[in-house]
């Protein structure tokens, strides 16, 4: 039987609301008030985002070859559902002493009706929820967001909040989401962990370099894992000269026809950087215990036959090509336009189904949670989850349409990012 989520909170209710402490602040908390966070998910069970984050922010995490104490407290929990089987928010609530509210506006407020908390962490991510007929999980962070909205315009204030992964499911609520944070001015980032976990080799792309292309080789399923690969993708292009100006075109594409765009001349350099990423991958095809051939283009065609790809044109003749395949990991090549160069790097997922037990890829990511309550800073502007998010909008587009070509003047969004890296550097 499915647990009632207000009979749940009424047990719970009276559980103390604190994370144990941890020792002097690396960013000069020591001393002082800790910041505090409202905590929003959707489920908590084994390997979900919620668990994943709750974990990290509520116990700590390893960093930098020793353990990390939270820098901020979790002062309240929302919880959306309670799954029959698999369950953990009971647990990690009894756990870590956390307390749980019925209700978001009361999660922010503390039940005194106005503003309460230092940060906000909204993880609307697995669980049970529609899908429609494009194949899009409805998730609700559209709706989480606007409630913050809501509290934030009755407090007069607001705070820095934090979205997991994309940020809605159509364009306009996603664009709505960032000048909200623009008009309120509250301090807004979003994205998965794919820009800022740990890279093999570690390094990034160098920044205000002449960059003529961007690939990424990765896996996944089409509204869950092109998100991941977008960013993969966008987190070094957008050091490119000039920055981000914003996406004209998405085209969508399945299976062989996948293959038969990428053969042609207009894509010799894509090929190119298809093969760079693929040698980058730790989980390639083997037989024997070696590769079942040479690394090249028509190797790849062969190997993987049904990939899906999304061919992004830039309003600056700046091409992305994002390709999901069966490979297990996330690979990244860019060509440099002013030596031919190409830069590439895996940006390095160990999941817990195949090479990890942890999933420590969070902890860069909660990491920036926690600097961006504690200094009221973003580590990223929030037009890359909106470009990311739209790209995957209109990929999504393009194949239930049918494989043709969408275009996106709405996706006028220009932004830059400083020289500084944000990725796990160890």
């Amino acid at each position: 039987m499915k647990t009632n989520r207000r009979s749940f909170v009424g047990q719970c209710g009276l559980l103390a609301g604190a994370t144990v402490l941890g020792g002097a602040d690396a960013l000069g908390q020591a001393g002082g008030m800790r910041k505090r966070i409202a905590f929003l998910g959707t489920e908590v069970r084994t390997h979900s985002h919620s668990q994943h984050f709750l974990d990290r922010l509520a116990l700590g995490y390893g960093w930098r070859g020793g353990w990390q104490e939270p820098r901020t407290d979790i002062a309240s929990v929302y919880i959306d559902q309670f799954p029959e089987n698999g369950d953990l928010g009971r647990d990690r609530v009894k756990r870590y002493g956390l307390k749980l509210y019925p209700s978001i506006e009361e999660a922010l407020t503390l039940g005194t009706g106005k503003l309460a908390v230092d940060g906000v962490v909204i993880i609307a991510e697995h669980g049970k929820y529609p899908r429609n007929e494009k194949g899009q999980t409805l998730y609700p962070r559209y709706e989480w967001f606007k409630e913050c909205v809501k509290v934030f315009e009755k407090s007069g204030r607001g705070v820095p909040v934090f979205n997991d992964k994309h940020l809605s499911t159509t364009w306009a609520r996603c664009k709505e989401m960032v000048e909200d944070a623009k008009r309120l001015k509250f301090p807004f980032f979003a994205g998965s962990s794919l820009p800022v976990t740990r890279r093999m080799p570690s390094i990034d792309m160098p920044h205000n370099v002449p960059l003529k292309e961007s690939v990424c080789v990765a896996y996944g399923g089409v509204d869950s894992y092109d998100i991941h690969a977008l960013e993969t993708a966008q987190c070094m292009s957008e050091r490119r000269r000039g920055g981000e100006v914003g996406i004209r075109q998405v085209h969508a594409m399945r299976g062989p026809n996948v293959w038969k765009r990428l053969a042609e001349d207009r894509h010799v350099d894509t090929r190119r950087l298809v093969v760079s990423a693929l040698t980058r991958s730790h989980n390639l095809p083997v037989e024997g215990g070696y590769y079942t051939g040479k690394i090249t283009f028509d190797w790849a065609r062969k190997t993987f036959p049904n990939p899906v790809a999304y061919f992004i044109d830039h309003n600056d003749g700046f091409r992305t090509t994002m390709m999901l395949t069966s490979i297990r990991d996330f690979n990244y090549a860019g060509l440099r336009a002013d030596n031919g160069e190409i830069v590439s790097t895996q940006m390095y997922l160990p999941m817990p189904t195949h090479g990890s037990s942890t999933a420590d890829f969070f902890h860069p990511l909660c990491r920036h949670i926690e600097d961006a309550v504690i200094t009221g800073k973003v580590p990223y502007p929030a037009e890359r989850t909106l470009l990311t998010s739209g790209m995957t909008l209109a990929g999504v587009e393009s194949l239930h349409r049918g494989q043709v070509p969408i275009k996106t003047p709405q996706m006028d969004v220009r932004y830059t990012v400083g020289p500084e890296s944000t990725y796990w550097l160890d």
